[in-house]
C-alpha cells in the first residue's frame, strides 16, 4: 500500500497543500470547518507527517540525542530519566543510543544524530572522539558531557560530572583506616576520565599512607559485570588473598558480589567489598556491610536537562556541575 502524501490529504479535503501545512503546524488562521475536513482526510488516509521535512522548514526537531556507554546500566538510565523528565516539559523528546564502550561506534552514532538533525546531544563518552565533538560544537549544536569528560582545544564544554578523584581517595582511606593493606582493585577503563580519576584517587590514598602498590592486585576491566566476576576468580587464586575488594563501578561490583556468593564467601565476614556506586541489589542482602559511594544520577540528569534548556534558549555558558557522592556503609 502506497504511503499517503500531503497532496493526497489536500485533494481529499479539497484544500491546498499550504492549508494542510498550516493545520499540521498550527500556524496561521484556518477556520474550524476547514480544520475538521483536513483532520478527517488525515484519518481516512492514515497520513503520517514527514518529521524530517517539517524540521527542515522549522530548523528544529524538538529531539535531543543521548549517547551512553551502556544502556543496560541503571546508573545511566536513571540519568536519562532525569534528563527526560526535565526537557519533556518543554516539548523535547530523547533519542537513546548505546556505544557499548566502543569509540568507533560512538563516532558513528554522533554522526547519525547530526544527520537526524537533533537539536542537542548529551554524551557519556567511550573516549577518543574529541575531534568529532569539536566539529559538532563548531556547527552550533549544543553538546553536554555527562559523567565523563574530556578537553577539546579551543572549546569550553558544558558538563555534569562527579568528583571521582576525591571520592575514591576517601573511599580508599576508609578501607585503610579499617586495617586493610591488601586491597584488590577492580579497575575501569583508563581511556575515559572516570577510570583514570578513580584509579588516581586510589593511588594517592595508598601512597599517602606509605603503601607500595602491588600491580598484581590490580585487575583491569571495562566497567562490566563480567569484569567483576573475572576479578574475583583472579584474586581468589592468590596464596595471599586481598582482605578487601575495591570496585570502580556498580556493574563490576555486582559481578564481584555474584561470584563471591557462588564461591561460598560471605560479605563482609570473609571479604569486604567497597564500591564506587551503590547497588539496588545490595538492599536484598541482609547486613551486607558493603561500603559504597552513593550516586545522585537522577539529580545529575535533571541538571543536565536544565543546561540543555539554557543552551537551546541561546544562553551563554559554559555550564558545569560537579556532584559529590556520599560514602555509606550498608547495614
Amino acid at each position: 500500500m502506497m504511503k499517503s502524501t500531503i497532496k493526497d490529504v489536500a485533494m481529499e479535503a479539497n484544500v491546498s497543500t499550504a492549508t494542510v501545512s498550516r493545520v499540521l503546524n498550527e500556524s496561521g488562521f484556518v477556520s474550524e470547518e476547514i480544520k475538521q475536513r483536513v483532520y478527517l482526510a488525515i484519518k481516512k488516509l492514515n497520513y503520517q507527517p514527514n518529521a524530517i521535512a517539517r524540521s527542515l522548514k522549522q530548523d528544529k526537531t524538538n529531539t535531543i540525542g543521548v549517547v551512553i556507554p551502556d544502556i543496560t546500566n541503571m546508573y545511566y538510565m536513571t540519568i536519562a530519566k532525569g534528563i527526560e523528565d526535565t526537557v519533556q516539559e518543554k516539548g523535547y523528546n530523547l533519542i537513546f543510543c548505546s556505544s557499548n564502550e566502543n569509540p568507533k561506534k560512538e563516532k558513528n552514532l554522533l554522526q547519525l544524530l547530526v544527520e537526524q538533525r537533533v537539536d542537542a546531544i548529551v554524551l557519556a563518552t567511550a573516549g577518543s572522539n574529541e575531534e568529532k565533538v569539536k566539529e559538532i560544537c563548531q556547527s552550533g549544536m549544543p553538546v553536554v558531557l555527562v559523567d565523563r569528560t574530556f578537553e577539546v582545544e579551543g572549546q569550553e564544554l558544558d558538563s555534569v560530572t562527579e568528583n571521582n578523584f576525591e571520592s575514591t581517595y576517601e573511599l580508599t582511606r576508609f578501607l585503610i583506616k579499617q586495617g586493610h593493606q591488601s586491597i584488590g582493585v577492580v579497575n575501569g577503563l583508563l581511556n575515559v576520565s572516570t577510570g583514570r580519576e578513580r584509579y588516581d584517587g586510589f593511588r594517592k590514598a595508598m601512597q599517602e599512607y606509605g603503601f607500595e602498590i602491588d600491580t598484581k592486585y590490580i585487575f583491569n576491566g571495562s566497567f562490566t559485570q563480567e569484569d567483576g566476576i573475572k576479578a574475583v576468580d583472579y584474586f581468589l587464586n592468590f596464596p595471599r588473598k586481598p582482605t578487601a575488594i575495591l570496585s570502580f563501578n556498580n556493574e563490576m561490583t555486582f559481578g564481584v558480589l555474584l561470584e563471591l556468593t557462588r564461591k561460598g564467601y560471605s560479605v563482609p565476614e570473609d571479604m569486604v567489598v567497597a564500591s564506587y556506586g551503590d547497588l539496588e541489589a545490595a538492599k536484598l542482602l541482609k547486613s551486607s556491610g558493603i561500603i559504597s559511594l552513593v550516586h545522585k544520577p537522577y539529580e545529575m540528569g535533571e541538571r543536565t536537562g536544565n543546561i540543555l534548556l539554557k543552551r537551546l534558549n541561546q544562553e551563554e555558558g559554559p555550564f558545569t556541575e560537579i556532584f559529590q557522592p556520599a560514602l555509606v556503609v550498608s547495614k
